[in-house]
């Protein structure tokens, strides 16, 4: 299992949360699974196992380059997680970007990264049935397993998973020559657009399997919407496409068990949910009142997120009797605008620029619903954590967040959570008071369907179950295509 990115070690989004919690799911399933990710800057190698030898990884014409490898294990497991310590290019505060510019040599990086991982498993002497690559990072892997190692790896099956299709990697032509896999593949079935490498679009091509994070995010992305010019590419390799929904890692992220928050508290028990309601109240310096709608929002100020949204309906949302708290950064406009917003209207609204994981769990438990009005979500987290906390989602109608979150419908009593599908402002602010007037006027549905929502499940057993079957499909086609 190999991802730019995992959790616990380095997290920008929501995959390092997939390449932390899966493996684990799969080998409790039986499977020996190894993961592989780069030794970042901020990942302290004292803390690891440092394995004798060194990797030599080709470059083209740029020549050798020389990895040494620590090793550790994924938190709470027996799972082996590997890390390829370069300094030249891993050594550096930021994973991609440094204070939001991309790294110039990103491509270098990860084509350096996907050709270790194969070197890496000579040096350990583990031969994987399959590689399973996460996004444009790892997406040579595909291509790579058949071309320049495939002597050495002609039995490995590959499965490519796109979290999120808006990050393709589209980089230099001159990257195949660094890929070392021949000019051959540098078309427009392959890797080849508009005169650039796009390492996504080939990792699709070349891939025994590929698979998205929801369901609703597989059928999206065969859409101009969504598909941010791959639609048709996508089309055409349908056949071997599967969604498969994110799970939630339960011990983490549970009221019952979680040391994160002031009060713990259950579906039987609600009344730690108010002294956490309080505790964030306390915290935001808002008005102590237990009987306000008190909204929560956890996520990056981008557009993605829908926070152009967020910001064209917050001061009519502000001017009704609700709180709003936010925890996130991203781009700079959002940041200063929401600060001017916070100085305006202390004591309804609050704003932690940044990110704490403490903080996350404290919003998610002490608010009484959550915004996520995402423009296009392949599987978001927060709205699956914000069921478990008995906060109500509000959510836009797309990807993993239609997956997941039911309407509610008073008349049928049924729903978890308050659902719109204009990509708009307006949209979204009556939504927000739908959720707000029941809950003031309907306090027993609302209380009900808190319930409902804490008694729902999404954990990783369920979607490593799927990827085993998706698996076992890659396997198969590997070897039905040696045969031919």
């Amino acid at each position: 299992f190999v991802a730019s990115e995992v959790a616990p070690f380095a997290k920008t989004g929501g995959l390092a949360d997939v390449a932390g919690a899966l493996p684990k799911a799969l080998s409790e399933m039986g499977h020996n699974v190894v993961v592989v990710m780069p030794r970042y800057y901020a990942i302290d190698k004292s803390k690891l196992a440092h394995i004798e030898g060194s990797l030599c990884v080709s470059m083209g014409f740029m020549g050798e380059l020389w990895a040494g490898v620590y090793s550790s294990k994924l938190p709470n497991s027996d799972v082996l997680i590997y890390f390829i310590d370069h300094e030249e290019y891993f050594g550096r505060g930021g994973l991609y970007d440094h204070f939001g510019e991309a790294y110039m040599d990103n491509d270098n990086r990860f084509i350096f990264f996907s050709k270790s991982i194969f070197e890496l498993c000579k040096m350990i002497g583990f031969k994987p049935d399959v590689i399973h690559a996460n996004d444009w990072h790892t997406a040579a892997v595909p291509l790579l397993a058949q071309t320049r190692f495939g002597q050495d790896f002609s039995d490995t099956a590959t499965v490519l998973t796109l979290h999120n299709l808006e990050h393709q990697g589209i980089i230099f032509k001159g990257a195949m020559d660094i890929l070392e896999s021949g000019w051959e593949h540098f078309r427009p079935e392959a890797y080849e657009s508009v005169g650039h490498v796009n390492m996504l679009k080939g990792g699709i091509a070349y891939a025994d399997a590929v698979t998205t994070v929801s369901r609703r995010y597989a059928q999206e992305i065969k859409t101009s919407e969504f598909g941010f010019g791959l639609e048709s590419h996508i089309r055409a390799h349908a056949y071997k496409l599967f969604g498969i929904l994110n799970g939630v890692d339960y011990s983490e992220w549970s009221p019952q068990k979680d040391d994160k928050i002031t009060s713990k508290y259950s579906s039987k028990d609600m009344k730690g949910k108010l002294l956490c309601k309080r505790d964030i109240q306390k915290y935001f310096n808002l008005e102590q009142r237990d009987d306000v709608a008190l909204i929560g929002f956890v996520g990056r100020f981008a557009k993605q997120k829908g926070i152009e949204l967020v910001a064209e309906a917050i001061e009519g949302l502000l001017a009704q009797n609700l709180q709003i708290v936010m925890l996130g950064a991203g781009e700079k406009w959002a940041e200063g605008f929401f600060s001017h917003i916070a100085a305006r209207y202390g004591g309804k609204f609050a704003l932690h620029v940044g990110y704490s994981d403490d903080l996350a769990h404290k919003i998610e438990a002490g608010s009484d619903m959550f915004l996520m009005p995402s423009l296009f979500e392949p599987c978001g987290l927060n709205q699956i954590y914000s069921l478990a906390y008995g906060t109500l989602p509000i959510v836009r109608k797309t990807g993993g967040l239609d997956d997941t979150i039911e309407n509610f419908d008073e008349a049928s009593n049924r729903g978890c959570g308050f659902k719109f599908e204009s990509a708009s402002a307006h949209a979204l602010y009556h939504t927000v008071m739908w959720g707000v007037q029941t809950y003031y006027n309907n306090p027993k549905a609302f209380k009900e369907m808190q319930k409902r929502a804490m008694g729902m499940h999404f954990g990783w057993d369920d979607a490593a179950q799927s990827y085993d079957d998706v698996y076992r499909y890659a396997i198969y086609k590997k070897r039905v295509s040696k045969l031919q």
